[in-house]
């Protein structure tokens, strides 16, 4: 499944490491220090950093979003609850 993350972004779930509020990521010097190796290796997909409200951290990548934790953590669990919904299509229904 795939999530939508802001600024016409979308990610495999599956893919999402961690999902981190950026006020918290940008008060570390450590952190912002792994951004900005992270810039530099051009893993970093930044819209528009004034706007950004979540960092969303991949294996390949590290995404800016604009987008709240809280509405990213929304759209993740919604998909996991539509990949566990049983099929209740008409082919999967037996006469």
């Amino acid at each position: 499944m795939f999530i939508h993350i802001g600024d016409d972004h979308v990610i495999q779930s599956k893919d999402v490491i961690g999902i981190i509020d950026y006020s918290l990521v940008t008060s570390s010097t450590i952190n912002e220090e792994m951004l900005e190796e992270l810039k530099e290796n051009q893993q970093v997909v930044v819209s528009e950093e004034d706007v950004t409200k979540a960092v969303v951290i991949t294996a390949e990548k590290v995404y800016y979003s604009p987008l709240s934790v809280l509405t990213l953590k929304k759209r993740a669990s919604m998909i996991s609850t539509i990949s566990r919904l049983e099929d209740y299509s008409e082919n999967g229904v037996e006469e």
